[in-house]
């Protein structure tokens, strides 16, 4: 009889890790292009990591994108929160809107 393993048992999917990359181009709604759980969410968040993109941890957000298909947009009602962390890698990147420079060059020249 085989020893069972942890890998053997059914995993509880509130417990399972998973992982969820989107791309934003700028223009249209940021769209799923990598979903995964367990061993796939990690190679998902270790080639992020490995790139540079910005890994955000929150498992009830990564549950809801995760319903979502391969290609498919973000919900409008998932806009803000991922606007949010779009503005944050953004910042922590140094990279800010051009709306930003163009109301800074005003206001220098102003003052």
């Amino acid at each position: 009889m085989a020893a069972n393993h942890p890998t053997d048992q059914p995993q509880d999917p509130a417990t399972t890790k998973q992982a969820v990359a989107l791309q934003y181009d700028g223009h249209n709604a940021p769209t799923i292009t990598a979903s995964g759980d367990g061993m796939v969410a990690a190679q998902i968040e270790q080639l992020a990591q490995e790139s540079g993109v910005l890994v955000h941890h929150n498992p009830q957000l990564a549950q809801l994108l995760a319903k979502l298909e391969l290609g498919q947009q973000i919900p409008p009602q998932l806009y803000h929160i991922i606007a949010e962390l779009i503005a944050y890698a953004y910042l922590i990147d140094g990279r800010f809107p051009k709306q930003w420079q163009q109301l800074h060059d005003k206001i220098d020249t102003q003052a």
